[in-house]
């Protein structure tokens, strides 16, 4: 039997207004408030660390997916396409897309059009465009419920060092990664039932170079000839949604990541741990459950309410367009799902994780909410002509 105490019940000052909240800044959230504040809108941005990029960036996963369908024909566009550019325009650190970059060629003899980039200065400049469109950044910040008129969220409930407050809405964009804003509003979710192996990536300097050590890794598919075989730190796997156990992964992680440094030594001049992931390297936990699920059976498939194209990134070959309707749900009409946590089954939850989709699904949500506050009356067409004119093919017959 659990004890409980009577918390006093208190007003709450409402603080501010804003077109849409946009919670959370990992990709995929930083993705959909560019859209939002590049189309006018008063956005602000909620971040519970104090960085943009989420896994791209704290949680050192630098390696920017294709953006092509892995053999070098191009799928993603409009701000994947910036979003990679911008990752590695002062520098790169590997898998630079020669045959892409500075001008795209036309022949990329299957080269992959992917990059890998520095972390810290791909999320400052993430930051510095964000500023640039006039979005408000609010870092060391907790969505911490949300208030509900009728079916509509009418105000997300923060908490920071200002205490707690409330911030009016027209609009939210769950883009916490663990469908967090979604569980809060009643809208119906699924938990990913394997759990999270460890996964403990670090940066080290030795012999003068400063790499990538991807100790641990998700799970990966035997059809994925580009990913380094994976190495089990342990069995155990985690469900990224209790705070002990996310926090018993975060020191196994921490304890891996020293353990495997110091087989190349003790702390010298010539040897430092460069970086260690600021947050866990989670990849599937919860999801929404929304009008639409899609299937990796859809691979070239027309899809009505496309908002863009994606690939697979384990693999050669496929390309998904992805339906508007994967990111809400008629429950909670002002409420968007984008980057890890849309509505699709387990085996496309896989393909839809990684960077390249949830800049697709951050981009279409911030347009989307540009456009309409309520998702259930927006017009398509008028998203899609919207999306296209900022860049995003939305239909594989398109490219």
């Amino acid at each position: 039997m659990t004890d409980y105490v009577l918390e006093r019940e208190r007003k709450l000052p409402l603080t501010s207004y804003y077109d849409i909240v946009v919670v959370g800044a990992g990709i995929a959230g930083a993705a959909a408030a560019l859209a939002a504040s590049r189309h006018n809108k008063k956005v602000l941005l909620v971040e519970r660390m104090y960085a943009i990029g989420g896994l791209a960036t704290l949680g050192l996963i630098t390696i920017y997916l294709p953006l092509c369908d892995g053999t070098g024909r191009q799928v993603c566009f409009g701000l994947n396409d910036e979003f990679l550019k911008l990752a590695i325009s002062r520098g790169y650190e590997d898998k630079y897309p020669d045959t892409w970059l500075p001008r795209p060629s036309h022949e990329h003899h299957g080269q992959r059009f992917e990059a890998g980039y520095n972390a810290q200065v791909f999320a400052v400049l993430l930051e510095q465009e964000l500023l640039k469109a006039g979005c408000t950044v609010l870092y060391g910040t907790f969505a911490a419920s949300v208030i509900k008129k009728n079916s509509v969220i009418d105000s997300v409930i923060i908490e920071n060092k200002d205490g707690r407050q409330a911030i009016k809405t027209h609009a939210v964009i769950d883009a916490t990664g663990d469908a967090d804003i979604c569980a809060m509003a009643g809208a119906k979710t699924a938990v990913f039932s394997d759990g999270n192996p460890l996964a403990a990536w670090f940066y080290e300097t030795a012999e003068g170079k400063t790499k990538r050590r991807m100790l641990g890794a998700a799970d990966v598919l035997s059809v994925n000839p580009f990913a380094e075989a994976p190495c089990r730190i342990e069995s155990k796997r985690y469900s990224g949604l209790d705070a002990a156990e996310v926090s018993e992964m975060t020191i196994a992680s921490h304890k891996a990541s020293l353990d495997e440094f110091f087989k190349n030594g003790n702390v010298s001049q010539t040897h430092s741990l460069t970086a260690l992931a600021a947050i866990p390297q989670l990849r599937k936990t919860r999801r929404l459950v929304g009008n639409y699920e899609m299937n990796t059976f859809q691979r070239h498939e027309y899809m009505r309410d496309s908002i863009g194209l994606i690939g697979d990134w384990r693999k050669d070959g496929p390309v998904y367009e992805l339906p508007f309707g994967s990111l809400f749900s008629d429950t909670v009409p002002n409420l968007a799902s984008v980057g890890r946590c849309i509505s699709v089954s387990d085996d496309m939850w896989d393909i839809t994780r990684v960077i390249p989709p949830s800049v697709v699904t951050g981009q279409a949500a911030g347009t989307a909410f540009s456009l309409c506050s309520d998702l259930t009356a927006l017009d398509v067409d008028v998203l899609q002509k919207t999306l296209h004119d900022d860049g995003v093919v939305i239909h594989e017959r398109e490219l």
